[in-house]
Order: structure tokens, then C-alpha cells, then sequence
């Protein structure tokens, strides 16, 4: 599976760098509005195993807890997304700053047909959500036969 990376452009034309670099400095964290370098938006990698009772996710999603995440599962799809919203305020006697950051993304996945729908577990730990999609015992059976040549 790919991973999508959505670029950002320049927000203004680098000619407005040098008015704009006193308040740039100073509401920006250190990333430029001027020259492309705001972190790009992406959405998380998947590694998707199988093993011979099940099939595993592991999604690489740090900084987020457990309760941002949302597993939902519709017919054959499974759909993992998450939301994060942080709000900071900074008052003083010359000035009022709030920041706004929201983050957000979606996955989904259709499911094989020998997944239990109803015994689908997941972990999430260190910055990885683990999904644990057991296949039917039927599926589980090697099927491997030999067949002669005539």
C-alpha cells in the first residue's frame, strides 16, 4: 500500500518575506510562510501480515492516544481514522495569542471474506495501533492439495 503526501505551497509571494518577517518569526514556530518549508500533510503507513490464524495492521501514528482513534466497519470495509484538536492561549499585558492545530486523517480497507468480523481486537501503544483481524477456522486449514499429471 502507498502512502499519500499532500504538499503545501508557498502561502504568500517571497517578495512579502521581508515585511512580514518580524510577525512570520513570531506566530510561526520557526516555519517559514514564505517558502514551502510548513511540514507536509500526510496520512499514516500501514503494514498490513498475514499469519496463518489471522492478519495483522500496524499504522504508525505517534502523538495521538487511543481515544482519538475510530475503527468502524460497514459491510466488508474497514475505515481506521483519527482527529486531534489542540488550542493554546497566551495572554500578557501587551499582547493575546491563541493557536488553533487540527490534524485528521482516514483509512480504509476492504476485508477478506474469512475475517470474523465480531473478534477484530486493537491495541494502541507507543505510537503504533495495532489491528488484529482473525480469519475463520475453514480459512485456517492449509489448502493445499497435490494434483496428479495424466
Amino acid at each position: 500500500m502507498s502512502t499519500k503526501a499532500l504538499a503545501t505551497e508557498r502561502l504568500l509571494p517571497a517578495r512579502f518575506s521581508e515585511f512580514f518577517k518580524p510577525w512570520e518569526e513570531w506566530f510561526s514556530n520557526g516555519r517559514s510562510l514564505f517558502n514551502g518549508e510548513w511540514p507536509s500533510l500526510s496520512v499514516p503507513a500501514v503494514n498490513i501480515t498475514e499469519g496463518k490464524d489471522s492478519y495483522s495492521l500496524s499504522l504508525a501514528a505517534p502523538g495521538l492516544k487511543k481515544e482519538d482513534f475510530n475503527l468502524d466497519i460497514d459491510g466488508d470495509m474497514l475505515t481506521i481514522s483519527a482527529e486531534k484538536k489542540e488550542s493554546k492561549e497566551e495572554k500578557d499585558e501587551k499582547y493575546n495569542r491563541k493557536e488553533y492545530n487540527y490534524s485528521s486523517f482516514s483509512r480504509s480497507f476492504t476485508l477478506p471474506a474469512e475475517v470474523i468480523k465480531d473478534k477484530i481486537d486493537a491495541h494502541y501503544d507507543s505510537g503504533i495501533l495495532k489491528i488484529t483481524l482473525p480469519k475463520t477456522e475453514q480459512a485456517q486449514k492449509p489448502s493445499a492439495k497435490k494434483i496428479a499429471i495424466k
